[in-house]
């Protein structure tokens, strides 16, 4: 897949519990951080006041290759069925990612997207320095988006679930 494709990964998980109880794990930047290798935490820009669309947070990533910080934009905030959010530029994002919580027989459905682009980030800085590795560079960081995703995903289902999740 080229960058030009519309990367995206997508994931989720069954959680014996309601999507009311499963709200606070999602909007939690400790828990997310906690179940993620590259995702190391985030703070509201703005914590005087609450949180919602329009709202800014900072993100602070590291992977094995470099460290960054980014700043990140709430386009969706519907308590306990939907947060989203656009990396950088909200006119151009590096990235869009979204949480989506629906009740379904017995729990909730958690679901977790997250889109490439259309903007620049470190991915197409690296195509632009690897032209001939497109390719590989995107399905490498689709790769380690999901695996990253699955990981929040069946941590934050052992949290609401009662248990501490997996380490």
């Amino acid at each position: 897949m080229r960058f030009v494709d519309d990367p995206t990964a997508e994931t989720a998980v069954h959680i014996e519990a309601p999507p009311s109880a499963v709200w606070p794990f999602v909007t939690d930047f400790d828990v997310l951080a906690r179940f993620s290798d590259e995702f190391q935490g985030g703070a509201w820009l703005d914590p005087s006041t609450s949180p919602g669309v329009g709202a800014r947070f900072r993100g602070h990533n590291e992977n094995p290759w470099a460290a960054w910080d980014v700043t990140c934009t709430v386009t969706d905030w519907e308590p306990g069925r939907a947060f989203g959010w656009l990396v950088e530029n909200p006119d151009a994002p590096a990235a869009d990612w979204r949480f989506t919580l629906d009740a379904e027989e017995g729990g909730t459905r958690l679901g977790y997207r997250a889109r490439m682009g259309p903007g620049p980030s470190g991915v197409t800085l690296f195509i632009a320095e690897h032209p001939d590795a497109e390719e590989r560079i995107v399905d490498d960081r689709l790769a380690t988006w999901t695996a990253n995703m699955e990981a929040t995903l069946h941590g934050i289902r052992g949290l609401a679930e009662g248990g501490p999740g997996p380490d």
